[in-house]
């Protein structure tokens, strides 16, 4: 009874990285420490993941995968010359092999770097394994019976697609003189896509949630049927769409998932290395008013179970809530260890890799907007002639101007301060910095998206999260499908 109850909860244990090595844990730390010993800084970043993805498409199961992965990650850095090698094999050989890269690569430098690293016993997160939590025919029942919720919901129902993700990665970071880091880090999503078909047109819907909890925290109640709902409720609202207009007008962007069009025209240029090497357009402002006043962005790992939270990032300094914009000024960078140091200032715990075979960069956590003072409604009715963006999908950004272009994936025209059509193909065109300064109304009714995103940079994606309330830009570009 006592085993079926503990495989139940799934929880589980650190790993021991050395238990089925030849390599022992002094011996890790001696070769480390002899590596570093004249570098600025560094760490060996081992890790051990689990994964799985499971799809269903076109009324079947397209895809099963299970993969599991062993590894580490050795860095050494002088100056800011960052040596870095990695390999699948944790051994006293392999440690060795990339010991000698590193020193061949890097000359002697001032001497490691002494960053002290805050503590923190707080944790955001469980330490569980979510894939082992749900047997593989509960998932694909579920997929199943999404499918055929949605085909007996609506006979325009042409296509469902829904499928699973899920991780858990154990992580162990080895500094100079033996100090040691871990985190156990859960992640799942689960994603479903509609298309209707009615008089020759089709349209599609999506939808997904997760973040770092198990599979039943999101799916208890049947809420998987509120995922589905949603997913056809935006199909619903696009199939009944008409073009969109184009030109310079005001928007309103809805709270919660559109705020990705901060984190990609924002976000990235106020991470720590895009400003030390100046081709941010932020790089020149700390202090100074670069938004709207009310305009307060900050970026958060310590939300409890977010998709974008850590409670140590991947150099094992604890993330921290870090103020970029307040009230319109500039305040802070996002910054890892490395550049924190270049820059003469300290890290804000936002140093991030994909997994061990990449290097560390400053990245995003959960990218949010605060709270201001204004309803929507106010915010709607201010407006004559605009739309109202409620999602976007994909879009491209130059992160050295921050100029964008993103794409509406639910949107309405706004006509004499009211909501009117929603409108297809409308595409949000700008800069960063001036979108910012364009703000006029910040909304009271901030939300967390549905912890779907993942953030690109460097060929490296992470998970991350956005928020924000309604907002009121008072000019934008945009681009639209009306003839």
């Amino acid at each position: 009874m006592l085993k079926i109850l503990l495989n139940k909860l799934c929880i589980v244990t650190m790993s021991d990285f050395f238990e089925k090595s030849d390599l022992s844990r002094s011996d890790a730390e001696n070769i480390i420490s002899d590596t570093l010993q004249k570098c600025d800084d560094g760490e060996l970043y081992l890790e051990n993941s689990k994964s799985e993805s499971i799809l269903l498409d076109d009324n079947k199961i397209k895809n099963s995968s299970f993969s599991s992965d062993l590894g580490f990650g050795f860095r050494a850095i002088s100056d800011e010359v960052v040596a870095y090698s990695h390999s699948n094999e944790i051994s006293k050989n392999s440690l060795r092999q990339s010991s000698e890269n590193l020193r061949s690569t890097l000359k002697s430098s001032q001497g490691v770097y002494n960053h002290e690293i805050p503590k923190s016993n707080k944790r955001y997160y469980d330490n569980i394994n979510p894939i082992d939590q749900k047997t593989l025919n509960e998932k694909v029942e579920i997929l199943n019976n999404v499918n055929q919720y949605l085909r007996t919901k609506d006979k325009n129902v042409k296509q469902v697609t829904a499928n699973f993700l899920g991780e858990q990665k154990s992580i162990e970071i080895i500094r100079s003189g033996g100090e040691t880091l871990t985190d156990i880090r859960p992640l799942v999503r689960f994603n479903v896509t509609v298309m209707l078909e009615k008089n020759g047109r089709k349209e599609t819907g999506v939808y997904g949630i997760g973040g770092r909890k198990s599979y039943d925290a999101y799916l208890k109640n049947d809420n998987w049927k509120n995922v589905c709902d949603e997913a056809l409720r935006i199909a619903s609202v696009n199939l009944e769409s008409k073009p969109a207009p184009a030109g310079e007008m005001k928007v309103v962007l809805g709270p919660g998932w559109p705020a990705i069009l901060i984190h990609e025209a924002v976000g990235h240029g106020l991470e720590g290395d895009f400003n030390r090497k100046k081709t941010s357009a932020f790089h020149n402002l700390m202090g100074q008013k670069v938004a709207s006043e009310g305009v307060t962005i900050v970026d958060d790992g310590t939300i409890d179970n977010r998709r974008g939270s850590l409670t140590i990032d991947d150099e094992g300094t604890p993330t921290e809530k870090t103020v970029l914009i307040e009230n319109g000024i500039l305040k802070n960078f996002m910054q890892d260890r490395l550049n924190a140091r270049l820059m003469k200032t300290r890290s804000t715990g936002s140093g991030r890799r994909e997994n061990y075979r990449h290097i560390v960069l400053p990245r995003m956590r959960n990218t949010m907007m605060l709270n201001g003072n204004h309803t929507q409604d106010e915010m709607i009715k201010s407006v004559d002639n605009g739309i109202f963006a409620v999602s976007f999908g994909g879009g491209q950004v130059d992160i050295t101007s921050g100029k964008f272009v993103f794409n509406c994936t639910e949107a309405y025209e706004i006509i004499n301060g009211k909501i009117g059509s929603p409108i297809k193909g409308a595409t949000l065109i700008g800069d960063g910095p001036s979108i910012l300064k364009e703000v006029s109304m910040v909304g009271n009714d901030m939300m967390l998206d549905p912890g779907i995103g993942t953030c690109g940079k460097a060929g490296q994606g992470v998970p991350v999260g956005v928020a924000q309330p309604s907002i009121l830009i008072n000019k934008m570009t945009v681009g639209g499908t009306k003839l």
